[in-house]
């Protein structure tokens, strides 16, 4: 309890601190608006409504890439995990794959796809992908030896293996990945509405910028970063949920 009220009290004195410094300093506030002014543009457009749909598209494009990256990534490691030959043939293609900037595609995304929220939610799935492969690939191989030679003794087949055995036991890496991706998905959607969004809070960050509107983008920044939490704190909540089903599932 006493960690987070230094935590809530630090960010009084940062907020507090800003508010001195843009008062005193004399700055414009095109360059660094204040606390109370961005505060009363957040204010408004969550009253007036008109930042709401702007939330709901970033959102629906950041679950339907996370949904879309996290699948394909959980199922490509496992298919990798348990065929060594595909591993070696596709993992030299795989890495080559993620390094290209993602960014970088986007205008051919937007050939391919065309503007909107498809771009989007492609450009989010591929950047969901690799954590949920990796992390996937890791907790499926260090499972404990003992455990494989246990399974191989009863006779379990590669099916049970992986369903009783490996994906239980590497559900907390999984999930780590899960995590990861979580924020990259957020951080996604809001790159992808910036070079084909028409709609959706990445896009209403253009259209500030083109207004000199830096308490409205203040404002925007502060809703990505909420929606972060949230979505990060609930796949904490999942995580353990899962974790503690599965501990229970394995006592005797």
């Amino acid at each position: 309890m006493n960690i987070r009220i230094y935590s809530w009290g630090l960010l009084v004195v940062l907020i507090g601190g800003w508010e001195a410094f843009t008062r005193l300093s004399g700055l414009s506030s095109l360059v660094i608006p204040t606390p109370s002014a961005v505060v009363e543009v957040l204010w408004g457009g969550l009253t007036i409504g008109y930042l709401w749909p702007h939330i709901w598209i970033t959102t629906i494009e950041m679950l339907l890439g996370l949904s879309l990256g996290c699948g394909i990534g959980f199922l490509c490691g496992v298919l990798l995990e348990e065929n060594g030959f595909l591993r070696r043939l596709l993992w030299p293609y795989i890495i080559a794959s993620q390094v290209v900037p993602k960014l970088a595609l986007g205008p051919l995304f937007i050939v391919w796809f065309g503007f909107g929220m498809t771009s989007t939610v492609v450009i989010t799935a591929l950047i969901c992908f690799f954590p949920l492969l990796e992390n996937t690939l890791t907790g499926l191989h260090h499972i404990d030896p003992q455990k494989r030679e246990l399974f191989r003794m009863l006779g379990a087949t590669r099916l049970q293996a992986l369903l009783r055995l490996k994906i239980p036991s590497g559900l907390p890496v999984i999930m780590a990945g899960v995590r990861v991706a979580v924020v990259l998905a957020l951080v996604g959607a809001v790159v992808g509405e910036f070079i084909g969004g028409r709609s959706g809070l990445g896009a209403s960050i253009i259209a500030a910028q083109g207004m000199m509107d830096s308490s409205l983008m203040f404002a925007l920044f502060i809703i990505i970063t909420l929606l972060g939490m949230i979505f990060y704190q609930a796949t904490i909540v999942l995580e353990r949920w899962l974790l503690s089903n599965h501990l229970k599932g394995s006592d005797p």
